[in-house]
């Protein structure tokens, strides 16, 4: 069987390197972004099919046969591949993408196997798209934390020593003063919007009979009520 993680001198148990994991992350999370918006607006699931077989075929890969060929982290370790490694525990690691594996074969089944769109498939694509933006955004791995949660023996070489009870420094402390910054900034963002004015949108060039078909609102916009929400995202009045 092939090892799971890799043994370095600086680590005393299998290990990974957590910058080639977040850049995974980020990798996969941009590409189902942009198949999730595509098929909200544009109401094309084509995107979307190829993006649940690319996700089950990455996730098994990773944890059924070895890191080192998933496609995501191959990328990944390319591009990270002059920044210093920052070694994760392969335990956990292993353990959160056996999550990302269930989802990603959950979707499957539904979606490619039973032709499934509706609130269950959109709640299991959210959940793979928050676990990702986690791990690639802030270095937070979810999985890793239910990992601590149900095993009896805690992870090590958690990323940043988030597994470490340690004192703070203060840099990383969030001020009053800063809350209070960020509370003001969305109040702003909330009230200052609406009190601007709005002049309405003029085109550049008179529409075309191309363009007039292109802002035919189609029929599944239509059925979930969301005509006026279609047009504003495709720029059509």
């Amino acid at each position: 069987m092939t090892q799971f993680g890799e043994h370095v001198p600086e680590c005393s148990i299998p290990a990974l390197n957590e910058r080639e994991a977040r850049a995974g992350a980020g990798i996969l999370f941009m590409i189902a972004m942009i198949a999730f918006m595509h098929a909200w607006l544009q109401g094309n699931f084509d995107l979307v099919r190829l993006v649940v077989i690319g996700f089950f075929a990455d996730f098994f890969i990773r944890v059924l046969i070895s890191p080192r060929y998933a496609p995501s982290l191959v990328v990944g370790r390319f591009f990270v591949r002059n920044q210093t490694p920052e070694y994760a525990g392969a335990a956990q690691k292993r353990f959160a993408w056996a999550v990302g594996l269930a989802l990603a074969t959950a979707m499957a089944v539904l979606f490619l196997g039973l032709g499934m769109r509706g609130p269950v498939t959109l709640l299991i694509c959210a959940v793979c798209l928050a676990l990702l933006f986690f791990e690639a955004s802030f270095g937070i791995c979810l999985g890793c934390m239910i990992y601590n949660a149900v095993m009896k023996d805690p992870a090590q070489l958690c990323p940043g020593g988030v597994c470490e009870i340690r004192e703070k420094a203060p840099i990383q402390r969030v001020s009053l003063t800063q809350a209070v910054a960020f509370a003001g900034f969305v109040v702003a963002m909330v009230i200052v919007p609406p009190l601007l004015p709005q002049p309405a949108p003029r085109l550049m060039f008179a529409p075309t009979s191309a363009e007039a078909d292109r802002c035919v609102v189609p029929d599944f916009a239509k059925r979930m009520g969301h005509e006026e929400m279609w047009k504003k995202h495709n720029g059509c009045s």
